[in-house]
């Protein structure tokens, strides 16, 4: 289940990447645009710029960018960083495999196998979804975050 955490990463990060690259952006823009609540915003923001997906620059003109091209930031990684693996139990997991501590043998179990089909689904089309798809969605649709009125 995606958290809420990770959906306000993907709202904040979307956000960016309608920018210009060199832009920075406040956070309290982000968070009232996309109505995330601005400590919890705050948080999310660090991390993620601590793994490398956002430029932060601090003072009075200061405020977030990408990193990187909005093109090679896939939601697949921004899920990751956020909640962790995208299986759906630990024993499906390629990065954080754990066996079941009721599982006789991981290899030959069918509930394994299955949510392993599961997993490659599920990282199959997060990692061909970048930012720069949803800029063009947000931009196709008209889509606005919840709170505008129209």
């Amino acid at each position: 289940m995606l958290s809420q955490k990770a959906k306000y990463a993907l709202r904040a990060l979307t956000m960016l990447a309608e920018h210009r690259s060199d832009d920075l952006v406040a956070i309290a823009d982000i968070a009232e645009r996309e109505a995330i609540p601005r400590k919890f915003l705050e948080a999310i923001l660090v991390e993620l710029r601590k793994h490398g997906l956002l430029f932060a620059k601090r003072g009075k003109a200061g405020g977030y960018r990408l990193a990187r091209p909005a093109s090679e930031i896939s939601f697949g990684e921004i899920i990751r960083l956020m909640d962790g693996m995208l299986a759906p139990i630990p024993c499906a997991s390629r990065q954080s495999f754990q066996p079941c501590a009721d599982c006789a043998d991981p290899n030959v179990c069918f509930i394994r196998r299955t949510m392993v089909d599961v997993r490659n689904a599920i990282a199959n089309v997060l990692e061909k979804r970048t930012l720069a798809d949803a800029v063009k969605h947000r931009a196709s649709t008209g889509e606005l975050p919840l709170h505008y009125d129209i």
